[in-house]
This record gives C-alpha cells, structure tokens and sequence, in this order.
C-alpha cells in the first residue's frame, strides 16, 4: 500500500509497505480521506516543538502526522464487538506519533478510537471528527458552567477549531456569536457557517475600548499571548482557553471584575459522542473547514498552501491519483 513519510523537515516521500494487519482491540480501515492538523503539519516541516519539551525525531513514523481520517472497517481483530466490517468510522482520538499514522491507504486502529459516523456525508464532512471531539471538551465544560445558552459569545482564531467553535455554539443556544480574526478570507469564511459579526481584532475601537462588546463567554482558538489577553481584556465571565499555550498569560487588576479562566481537559469518548451527534443533527458541518482537496501525492503543496495562509485546511486522498 502507499503511505506518506517525512524524511526530514520539508521533505516526504511515498512509501510502499505491507497493508497491516489488526490484532486483539484493533481494526484495519481503509481510509477514504484524511485532513490536515495544520498545527501538526506545519511544526513538524520546520521543525519546531509542539510545545515546551516536545521535540521531533527525523525520518518520522510512516503515515504521520495524519490521524484526522474517515473510512470504512475492512477487518478486526480478535476481541472486538463495538464495530465490525463494513462500518463507516473516523478516528477519534490521535493514537499518538510512534505508530503509523493515517496519511495512508490502509490504517489500524484501537477499536476504541474509532467512532461510527453517518454514511450520508462526504467524507470531508466527517474526517476532522477528532478536531470536533476536542472543541467539543471545550463545549461540554462550558454548559456545565452555564456559559453557552442565551449568551453573546466570543471566538478568536476563525481557523478550522474557530469554525467548529461557532457552529457548537449556535447549537448550543448563544444569542450571539462574534469572531476576531487578522486574515479577512478567515472572517469571511466564518460568516458563512453561522457567526454573527466578524472582526479584525487590531481594529479601533476594540483594541483601546475593552468590556464594550458585551461578550459573556469567550474561547480563544489561537493560544498566543496576545491574543488571550485580548479576550480577557473584552470578555465579562468566561474565557475558554483552547489554543496550545506556549507562554504564560498576565491576569491583571482589569480582570479583577471576577472573569473566570478555564483550560482544555483532553480526548473523551464523551466529546466524540458529542460531536457527532451534531453532525448527525445537521447542527455541525466539517465540510466548510476543508478548502482544498487533494491526492496524497501532494502532501508538499498543501502544507504550502497552510504556510501561505492560502488554505484552511486540507483533505488528502490516498486513493486518489495525480
């Protein structure tokens, strides 16, 4: 079978191994389409960690960092009684780098890290359900805060986690849903799946007129300083704080009016469960995340296109000649 490795930082190749075979709890998938985590993708072409103590190690494991992908169950190993052949499933939760990734025709899987999903969709609206099951973590801990229904709501970052981030909080009742981004083909996309009003956060008056917005909960998609600190400095209750941090933030007397601060709590089964039941629903679409397609062969031009900022995010086709 074909499988994309990255040999080292900029550089990748299509390789030809043995279609591998599943063992006790596992399945062996035939993987449709599989999406770009830009995060993943662009740090390991230059490189750069992840986070504080994360470092990459070149050649890195075949078929990653691939592991937003959607297929059809062809064979399961012994012990597995969650989901047999012919079954449509997305993986759920990234099984981790040292394993073979997804970026390739044929995958194995944990049967736990799989999740049915409806047959109805395209496959571009099904692969990132792990990107929708961790803003769903999100989600699920702020309606036990009381901090979605009839609020007028604040996102920044409208990237692939911003969209998802919008939609989840139409769903879940928000009066209003606002979103701060630099890049004007990101606010405009984000109109189109549901936001309400978007904005450049350097724009006068909401870099020098804070609190003014009326923004009752907040989750911020982006992680940098600056751009956390600027949701505090606008938001009257809750910040969500989704973005990868990589640097500490200041909490200041101008949040001494009670804001409250929550941080991401990691993969459940519970937010993938979540997750698609909207999408079954019709109340979240991943389609909209994906703007452009392409076979895996091309693995190279799309992370430029990421890099470029001339993309949101990427589906790859193993199946799929030049």
């Amino acid at each position: 079978m074909k499988a994309l490795q990255v040999t080292a930082p900029g550089i990748c190749e299509l390789v030809d191994i043995p279609i591998p075979q599943p063992g006790p709890g596992q399945v062996l998938t035939r993987v449709e389409a599989v999406a770009t985590c830009p995060q993943w993708d662009l740090h390991l072409r230059h490189n750069e960690p992840m986070f504080i103590g994360h470092t990459f190690r070149y050649p890195y494991t075949v078929g990653q960092p691939g592991h937003e992908a959607t297929g059809e169950i062809v064979a399961v190993g012994p012990d597995v009684h969650s989901v047999a052949v012919g079954d449509r499933v997305s993986a759920w939760r990234d099984q981790g780098h040292q394993v073979q990734g997804c970026y390739a025709q044929y995958v194995v899987h944990q049967a736990e890290n799989v999740i049915q999903v409806p047959r109805d969709l395209p496959p571009e609206a099904v692969a990132s359900v792990e990107l929708a099951m961790c803003v769903g973590t999100v989600f699920l801990m702020l309606k036990e805060m009381n901090g979605l229904a009839g609020r007028v709501i604040g996102i920044t970052g409208l990237g692939p986690a911003g969209m998802v981030a919008a939609q989840m909080a139409k769903a879940e009742g928000a009066l209003e849903v606002i979103g701060f981004d630099p890049l004007p083909e990101r606010r405009e996309n984000a109109l189109k799946v549901g936001l309400d009003r978007v904005y450049d956060p350097s724009d006068h008056p909401f870099a020098s007129r804070p609190g003014k917005l009326g923004i009752e909960t907040a989750v911020d998609c982006v992680g940098a300083k600056k751009s956390v600190e600027f949701m505090m400095s606008l938001t009257e209750d809750i910040v969500a704080l989704f973005g990868v941090q990589r640097e500490d933030y200041t909490y200041t007397p101008l949040h001494y009016n009670g804001l409250r601060l929550c941080g991401y709590k990691g993969h459940s089964r519970r937010s993938a469960e979540y997750a698609v039941d909207l999408i079954r629903k019709g109340k979240l679409d991943l389609a909209p995340l994906i703007s452009h397609n392409l076979p895996l062969e091309d693995y190279n031009h799309g992370i430029e296109l990421l890099e470029k900022r001339q993309a949101t995010k990427i589906c790859f086709w193993p199946w799929r000649d030049q």
